[in-house]
């Protein structure tokens, strides 16, 4: 044998979640859920992780962030929902925006965007989805065209997040190539006090601080450095980007799943209904959820080993990783959250236990930020080999 193979995360990856773990409990479920229902953001939180360093661990250390990994940022968002805090903007604005202008931003892009992303003192919304598009990248017709040193975008994007608390939007366009007249995959910065930018909130029946929004581009010009990288590598750049969001939404799911779990365990240890025998000594309860814990795991691991192919720069082995990842923690989060409120019954849906809120947000784990469907696509043609069926 030439090495061992190890399933242990780092010493200085323990130590960071033990530390963002005790962090996060201070805020705790109550805190998110009371802003949830203000319709406020999670400003205190998002202000003192930014000042700890917890939301910049992966971005690069000359602009203020940790030099860290994926993996790290992962582990984060992980102890964020395990304690209750699921933050989606997370998986927004350091780990696709941050990731894309780490890679591909010019210097100035780098120096303008990355340090307040890393403080958290910026936040940055991203675009693709489109109300035609859906899943299908390839019909975004959001376009982007030159304008003498600049760019002239025109288009809408729909279920965008956190628009209302970001300072800019990078969006996903198509631009014209001059010389084949074929329309490639761009992406631009855009600061969301642009004149002809336009947002309007989508109401939903999600409890949930971080809401959705309609974007309206109508004649918006933009500098000739809003446009990120290469034209002509737009679709590498992309997936450089979503490659981390689907590691990062399946550790939120993972977090909340086991925030749920625990919430269950507690209950079930305690309750007494026949005779003085806690509930959870009952196999109706337990089995189920023991079966959640070794599904939990299972995505765990699964979540650590996409992060852990990403962070070793195997883009195509990531790709594949992160899907799995991704559809694995969002079937554990499901189960999770729907056996807890089945053990704690009625109380399960009492706002005092804040499981019941957290139904439909596992359930939205399961289509965004790309469908199980899809998942089950990818794994199907790029995995198995099998023909394309779309």
């Amino acid at each position: 044998m030439t090495g061992a193979m190890t399933f242990n995360e780092p010493p200085e990856r323990v130590d960071l979640r033990a530390a963002v773990s005790a962090f996060a409990r201070d805020y705790g479920s109550a805190y998110y859920r009371a802003k949830a229902r203000e319709g406020a953001y999670l400003t205190e939180l998002w202000r003192e992780a930014g000042a700890l360093g917890y939301l910049g661990v992966n971005l690069p250390e000359e602009y203020g962030g940790g030099g860290g990994g994926i993996g790290d940022l992962a582990a984060v968002l992980e102890e964020f929902s395990a304690a209750g805090c699921p933050t989606l903007m997370m998986v927004v604005s350091p780990a696709i925006c941050g990731t894309v202008l780490s890679r591909f931003g010019t210097p100035g892009q780098r120096g303008r965007w990355l340090p307040g992303l890393a403080a958290g003192e910026t936040i940055m919304a991203f675009a693709i989805t489109e109300p035609d598009a859906g899943s299908n990248s390839h019909r975004i017709t959001t376009t982007a065209r030159r304008d003498g040193d600049g760019w002239v975008l025109n288009g809408r994007k729909t279920f965008i997040s956190g628009v209302d608390v970001a300072d800019a939007v990078l969006v996903v366009g198509r631009v014209r190539d001059e010389d084949t007249g074929g329309l490639s995959a761009a992406l631009f910065v855009v600061p969301t006090d642009t004149p002809g930018f336009e947002k309007h909130r989508i109401e939903m029946d999600l409890v949930s601080p971080d809401h959705q929004y309609q974007l309206f581009f109508d004649d918006v010009r933009l500098p000739a450095d809003a446009l990120v990288g290469d034209p002509e590598a737009g679709l590498l750049q992309l997936f450089a980007g979503l490659n981390p969001e689907r590691i990062m939404a399946a550790s939120l799911a993972v977090g909340s799943a086991r925030h749920a779990l625990d919430r269950a365990v507690a209950y079930a240890r305690e309750r007494t209904v026949w005779r003085d025998t806690p509930i959870g000594a009952h196999q109706g309860l337990a089995h189920p959820l023991a079966q959640v814990k070794i599904e939990l795991e299972q995505a765990r691991l699964m979540t650590q080993h996409a992060a852990f192919r990403y962070d070793s720069g195997d883009d195509a082995g990531a790709g594949e990783a992160a899907n799995m990842a991704k559809y694995a923690a969002a079937e554990a989060c499901v189960r999770a959250i729907d056996q807890a409120v089945q053990t704690l019954g009625g109380n399960g849906l009492a706002s005092e236990y804040g499981l019941g809120s957290a139904i439909a947000s596992a359930r939205l784990a399961r289509i965004a930020p790309v469908s199980r469907e899809m998942v089950l696509n990818y794994v199907a043609q790029q995995s198995l080999g099998l023909p394309k069926s779309y």
